[in-house]
């Protein structure tokens, strides 16, 4: 009978701490990207912009480029199902090109609960994205 006592002790650890882990997690997702007055590698040039995006150091991919657009919105969406709270929500902005992409600049948060509207200005234009941690 002590052996189940025990058992049972041992489980209800087990729980609990489980729990804890949980709730460092976040479930974020990061939508509404677009951007205003990018500028590429030449000020005359249009730049074909993406973004690669970042939450910790789990990448999670990045936007289409859009052809010849100092003002873009990008459709794509990202989830990132074990993000944690404190950790950086990161944005690097690109312009693609032939032979090397060029950077126009990165934007960086740390990730709170609740839903956010974000401005981010950039080196070469500004930045807006919208984001939810649950």
């Amino acid at each position: 009978m002590a052996v189940f006592y025990d058992l049972r002790l041992v489980s209800l650890a087990v729980l609990m701490l489980a729990s804890q882990l949980d709730s460092a997690s976040a479930a974020v997702r990061l939508f509404g990207l677009h951007a205003k007055d990018l500028t590429g590698d030449v000020l005359l040039n249009k730049p074909d912009p993406y973004v690669k995006v970042w939450c910790g150091s789990i990448f999670g991919g990045q936007t289409e480029y859009i052809k010849d657009n100092r003002n873009p919105t990008w459709t794509a969406e990202f989830n990132f199902p074990n993000c944690k709270s404190g950790e950086t929500l990161k944005m690097e902005v690109w312009d693609q090109d032939m032979n090397f992409d060029d950077p126009l600049g990165t934007c960086g948060r740390e990730v709170q609960y609740g839903s956010f509207t974000i401005t981010c200005y950039l080196k070469k234009g500004t930045m807006f994205y919208s984001y939810e941690a649950k």
